[in-house]
């Protein structure tokens, strides 16, 4: 069973669940991701865990419980649970004598960029993916609203590389080079694009005057439900510009997009001007291609029967997908 574009499997991977600012010290929540009742909690340490939501005892869901401590509590019975889905007490009966069955499955959590991530095993490789360029900084994020398209995340992700889209949606001429490095844990692809900015119509001429003769742009894939933009490469004196997609599939065969601009921090008035500039750069990029993509995307259904040389991106793409691995939460797995 194939993993791109296939709605009964969840690959494993960094979904995300909520703003920080959503789960305060000893507050607890449910939501469904990926189709998966879980419940977020933040214990009086700080630190987030994510378990599933219904209780085992009599399915309770636990997000109408407490936080007592580092546990969730069921509203029902009490029963308590650590961050790792240990039944830790059951108040009717002594500790030693709780059953195994009482556990429930739990799953790692990340914050990261203003939000919680949850992913869908409780041991990841490794936290939600960075920028190599921010890699260690201290970062500025601005959130905007999130969108809804009308087909799998896979196939909304595939527009950043779609090089041929470029000329015949954005009336962008640009003949691009691909280059592709896949990191060695092969849960993170690197798309660069780069090429020669023709002066064929009015756009192209106005991208020459601001961003010169040649143009780098970079895809970064994570874990197939992470894409991340990093545009301006290479042009002075503008640095390069950062924007997160979050992809979460949903129920009725729709995918939740949120897009997240990411800038360094600077120090001083003129630094937090700067950022706030960048910021603003970033938006307004994001706003200049949004729009025209998303009729395509709402209307798709995709069977790629021919591809072309110049959709190579596309066919490498679909090959990283397909090796991403199977999560518990898919509705089949492969063994």
């Amino acid at each position: 069973m194939s993993v791109f574009n296939n709605w009964d499997v969840v690959a494993k991977g960094w979904y995300i669940a909520c703003p920080n600012r959503d789960l305060p010290v000893g507050k607890a929540k449910s939501l469904e991701i990926c189709g998966q009742k879980i419940v977020l909690f933040r214990g009086s340490d700080g630190r987030v865990g994510a378990i599933d939501a219904y209780c085992p005892h009599m399915g309770t869901d636990l997000g109408i419980g407490r936080v007592d401590g580092n546990l969730i509590r069921c509203y029902f019975h009490h029963w308590a649970f650590d961050r790792q889905g240990n039944c830790q007490d059951i108040p009717c009966l002594d500790r030693a004598n709780i059953p195994a069955k009482a556990n429930v499955s739990a799953y790692a959590t990340d914050e990261k960029y203003g939000f919680i991530w949850v992913y869908p095993d409780r041991n990841p490789p490794a936290g939600v993916a960075e920028f190599d360029e921010l890699s260690g900084k201290e970062i500025v994020s601005i959130v905007d609203r999130k969108l809804q398209r009308n087909c799998h995340h896979h196939i909304c992700m595939m527009n950043g590389i779609d090089a041929q889209h470029l000329q015949t949606v954005h009336k962008l001429d640009i003949e691009m080079e691909l280059s592709l490095q896949q990191h060695g844990s092969g849960n993170i692809v690197d798309f660069t694009l780069k090429g020669e900015i023709p002066q064929t119509n009015l756009r192209g001429k106005i991208a020459r005057k601001i961003l010169g003769e040649n143009y780098t742009y970079t895809m970064r894939y994570a874990d197939g439900c992470i894409g991340m933009l990093t545009i301006m490469k290479n042009v002075r004196p503008i640095p390069p510009l950062h924007m997160i997609y979050a992809y979460v599939p949903l129920a009725g065969n729709r995918t939740e997009i949120q897009p997240i601009y990411i800038a360094a921090k600077r120090q001083g008035l003129l630094g937090w001007l700067k950022t706030r500039l960048l910021l603003l750069l970033t938006r307004l990029a994001y706003y200049a291609l949004r729009d025209e993509d998303g009729q395509i995307y709402d209307n798709i259904r995709f069977k790629p029967n021919l591809l072309l040389g110049i959709d190579a991106p596309i066919s490498k793409y679909m090959e990283y997908v397909n090796q991403l691995d199977r999560s518990d939460w898919s509705r089949y797995t492969k063994n």
